[in-house]
């Protein structure tokens, strides 16, 4: 696809995929399939789609904010250079800040956490 586009004169920009913690869309999508797992089997399409639509529409308002001020909260750890453990470590000590102190790296330091 690179050497295409540059043959073509086109400038080509590949982005990593995105982690689905970084993507409240997909925490949606997994709490949807959850639901979906707890109808009874069928092997009737149009009464799978028809679970897949309920399943979809049972996801409460309030989890997809929750899911998004994650992902939110995850751009931040990861803004400020923190790996995944350390964004794990700070999201437990800082559970319920919107987002992490300026003092995070030196925190992670006197706490030997890599």
């Amino acid at each position: 696809l690179e050497e295409h586009c540059l043959m073509q004169h086109f400038k080509l920009i590949i982005l990593p995929k995105f982690h689905c913690e970084l993507n409240f869309i997909e925490q949606c999508w997994g709490y949807a399939k959850r639901l979906y797992q707890l109808y009874p089997p069928t092997k009737k399409d149009e009464e799978m789609e028809t679970n897949v639509h309920k399943a979809l529409n049972s996801v409460p308002i309030e989890c997809m904010c929750q899911f998004s001020n994650q992902s939110l909260w995850f751009l931040d750890a990861y803004q400020k250079g923190l790996n995944r453990k350390q964004a794990a470590w700070a999201n437990r000590k800082y559970q319920g800040h919107c987002t992490l102190p300026d003092s995070i790296l030196q925190e992670l330091g006197d706490n030997q956490i890599t």
